[in-house]
């Protein structure tokens, strides 16, 4: 039996922190599948189609790597991924109170489920897409911090949209 896991996220925008995170769990598991979540309450800088096309992009050359899609609760999601594990990375200490509670969470929700967490490099350990956005935003460069396709991509929408929305 092929040893898959789920890497769920907004990835709004994907990062290399993402991908460190990505590269890290082909490590440990024979298939990962990188699950990009539609929240009905939050209102991303990109569309749902426009962040899993970015993240096709950015893993293109990384074997067994699936990009996917989906809304509702993640256990759910999980199982019909037909595995048990469930990856998050961690950056600092104040991520990890918001992802006990999802642990716990999820577990409540269908006991069967892991969750594994990793570490990026440390010289990823800073980074969030908020912080992306906002350097892209103010007219910065993101290119040490996000993919090719994921900058092009900030400096259309930010050259077009300088709303000043929050995000």
């Amino acid at each position: 039996m092929p040893k898959i896991a789920v890497y769920p996220g907004s990835f709004d925008p994907a990062t290399y922190g993402h991908l460190d995170i990505i590269k890290r769990s082909l490590e440990i598991f024979d298939k990962v599948i990188v699950a990009v979540i539609r929240h009905p309450h939050k209102e991303p800088l990109f569309t749902l189609q426009e962040r899993v096309k970015m993240l096709k992009v950015a893993t293109k050359d990384l074997k067994n790597v699936k990009v996917d899609s989906f809304e509702g609760l993640l256990v759910n999601y999980v199982k019909s991924q037909k595995t048990n594990i469930i990856i998050r990375g961690l950056r600092a200490i104040s991520d990890f109170e918001y992802e006990l509670q999802m642990v716990l969470m999820n577990r409540r929700l269908n006991n069967s489920i892991e969750t594994i967490f990793l570490m990026p490099e440390e010289h990823y350990s800073y980074l969030s897409s908020s912080l992306v956005k906002e350097i892209v935003f103010s007219g910065g460069k993101a290119s040490k911090f996000v993919p090719p396709v994921v900058e092009e991509a900030l400096h259309r929408k930010f050259s077009v949209d300088k709303s000043g929305r929050s995000w």
